[in-house]
């Protein structure tokens, strides 16, 4: 009988240990428990989910040391090449053995490469379970102000200057016709061009929401016009986003 794929969440953002249970506030303690149970797990990057295992294994000690857990990755880099190994991934879960999931941050297989594993394990006759966790998308919107019953993520916009500004355009227009919350997220370093494209594209009146390091000690939300969106941003008033990950959120009137 094939094991369980458990979807486990990360946390949204660099935590600090020394904070003391940093995790408590973020996952719950099943969640927790069970995470360290496991000892194979799918995740973009293995040295950072070690140091996520870590925090796990001050609350809940792990099934064997940490230099014994099997991490596989599976990343951007793994979609573009190399998408007919995945079925490798998914060896230890045929055998028997139960495995875990992870993301770099929030939940597992929304706007990640993950999402192309969970369709395999469905097709293979796996059970999937996903987990309770931080999502920065609905955490967002439940934090916005805007429109929480019709809502779209709408994951990156193009670079080209002109062609995001045509796209933004398009979801104001979708936002407007269907009374509908837009979302959108941007590389971290280019967040301020993002906002720019957003407050010049936009109506004076359509609200846009920033939501910054959601659930971090940072955290930073607003929600206003896209004309005083423009005021701040003229007399530097922007939000301190820079390099940090954030969450636009568009609703036109």
């Amino acid at each position: 009988m094939p094991g369980i794929l458990y979807l486990v969440p990360n946390t949204l953002g660099p935590v600090d240990a020394a904070d003391g249970d940093v995790l408590a506030a973020i996952l719950p303690a099943e969640v927790q428990a069970l995470a360290a149970r496991l000892d194979y797990f799918v995740a973009e990057n293995a040295k950072t989910t070690r140091a996520f295992l870590k925090l796990i294994n001050a609350n809940y000690p792990l099934a064997k040391p940490l230099q014994e857990i099997k991490i596989a990755e599976l990343n951007v880099n793994t979609e573009a090449a190399a998408l007919p190994a995945l079925p490798a991934l998914l060896a230890p879960l045929l055998a028997g053995q139960d495995a875990g999931l992870i993301s770099e941050a929030g939940v597992p297989a929304v706007a990640d490469p993950g999402a192309n594993l969970v369709r395999l394990a469905h097709q293979h006759g796996i059970q999937v379970r996903p987990l309770v966790g931080p999502s920065s998308l609905l955490l967002a919107v439940m934090s916005s102000g805007l429109n929480g019953q019709s809502f779209a993520f709408n994951g990156y916009l193009p670079t080209d200057a002109a062609q995001r500004i045509k796209r933004i355009k398009q979801l104001e227009d979708r936002s407007r016709q269907e009374k509908q919350t837009q979302l959108l997220i941007e590389t971290p370093y280019r967040n301020g061009a993002m906002l720019e494209a957003l407050a010049t594209a936009c109506n004076g009146s359509t609200l846009i929401s920033v939501a910054t390091d959601l659930t971090l000690a940072s955290e930073s939300i607003k929600t206003q016009t896209a004309t005083k969106w423009k005021s701040d941003i003229a007399t530097g008033k922007t939000p301190d986003f820079h390099k940090k990950p954030t969450v636009f959120l568009l609703l036109a009137d």
